[in-house]
């Protein structure tokens, strides 16, 4: 089959970056992206902590894994030919007990899996050289973590994607998709409440928070459901940002899916505190009062959700006592960093993070790619999405779009 016409759903970053390998690698292709907000890189591109990951902590062979490591790669050469914003300030696992320092052997045997450059094991002296201010019993330093501007790096693949004859559609939410043996064809609303119907011999779907119900316009199935998850930061008062140097982080506990509050320098100088995790109530809820009753009803009506949320409520309990008070989020924020105090914080936007949930309660960890007729699908995507969008961008082409071909 020749594919010529391609429509990809979502400008975020994982699209922008489809849309740019196709120009580059398939000039005699014609791409349209199609956004439903007014600018590219407005939910979760947008929402993030600017941190591009090293893959520490990855099951090696997996595609965090391996789409992390080429990923850093792609992405440290386009941000120095465009550019763009690109530090590698380190980042520092902080082990805070013995039960830490065991999990930290694991993460250090997967990092040399991944092939992560200069990683080395720190006693509680060198965790002080690293960073001054964090106190641990042990800790693993990752000097090649970095830093950039992901909503600069969207925009920038978007206007490559024009340059090259591509078209970026804003305000275009997707209304219906359907598929024959010949095309797929997309129905658009636009900014003047009229309907676009466009035909593609493919359509790649990147939809983020809304990849599952995109996904079953598509025809495919209902499982994995998307639940968001809103992590609220805090941002450290201008006199306060010495405390931290780099990337500072706890050492995850599998016992439970998220990471906890840790601390990020970005590359326009503010440090960040967070995110923790909760339910969000509302798909695009970055506020606590954000509430859509069709996006809370679609988790409650997930046998998914009632599963994880029967492991995990005590880790939620915590997690809603940690947004809900400034006080309870600095003493997080202290296990780390003892100088830190409420006074120190200041409140920050929110994000809300995509999280594929089977029906068995399980919260997908991989990224997960299917594809439907013409219709190629990205059901998860959670980070270290932005850090491997070029390389997934290059998965997509290479072994799905175009891999028959």
């Amino acid at each position: 089959m020749s594919i010529e016409r391609i429509g990809i759903v979502g400008g975020g970053i994982i699209g922008l970056a489809l849309a740019r390998w196709i120009t580059v690698n398939r000039p005699g292709a014609r791409v349209t992206v199609l956004e439903k907000e007014d600018a590219v890189a407005r939910h979760q591109t947008g929402h993030n902590s600017g941190v591009v990951h090293a893959g520490l902590y990855y099951r090696p062979g997996s595609l965090k894994a391996t789409l992390c490591r080429r990923g850093t790669s792609l992405l440290r050469d386009y941000c120095a030919a465009r550019g763009l914003p690109f530090e590698q300030v380190g980042k520092v696992l902080v082990a805070q007990d013995g039960e830490d320092s065991a999990r930290l052997d694991d993460i250090e045997r997967r990092a040399e899996a991944n092939g992560v450059p200069g990683v080395t094991r720190l006693g509680p002296e060198g965790v002080r050289e690293v960073e001054p201010h964090v106190r641990g019993v042990a800790g693993l330093h990752s000097p090649t973590t970095a830093v950039t501007d992901f909503v600069a790096v969207a925009e920038a693949l978007a206007d490559d994607v024009r340059r090259a004859g591509g078209k970026v559609v804003l305000g275009a939410p997707v209304i219906a998709l359907r598929q024959d043996t010949d095309t797929a064809e997309v129905l658009t609303g636009d900014p003047r409440g009229e309907r676009v119907r466009r035909s593609f011999d493919s359509v790649i779907i990147c939809g983020g928070l809304h990849s599952d119900r995109l996904a079953r316009m598509a025809g495919a199935a209902e499982d994995p459901r998307i639940v968001p998850f809103r992590g609220q930061y805090h941002e450290l008062a201008p006199g306060s940002r010495y405390l931290v140097r780099g990337l500072v982080y706890p050492v995850p506990d599998p016992r439970y899916p998220f990471l906890g509050v840790h601390l990020t320098r970005h590359v326009h100088g503010e440090v960040m505190a967070g995110p923790n995790a909760i339910l969000a109530t509302a798909r695009e809820g970055y506020r606590l009062r954000d509430v859509l009753p069709r996006d809370f009803a679609d988790t409650l009506s997930s046998p998914g959700f009632w599963r994880l949320a029967r492991r995990h409520w005590t880790m939620g309990a915590r997690e809603m006592a940690v947004s809900a008070s400034t006080t309870v989020f600095a003493r997080q924020a202290r296990r780390l960093v003892p100088a830190v105090t409420a006074a120190d914080l200041r409140p920050a936007p929110a994000g809300v993070r995509a999280q594929a949930l089977t029906r068995k309660g399980e919260l997908l960890d991989d990224f997960a790619i299917d594809t439907h007729g013409r219709v190629a699908c990205v059901r998860n995507a959670p980070s270290p999405a932005a850090t491997s969008s070029l390389a997934i961008a290059e998965h997509l082409g290479e072994k799905v779009l175009f891999g028959s071909t």
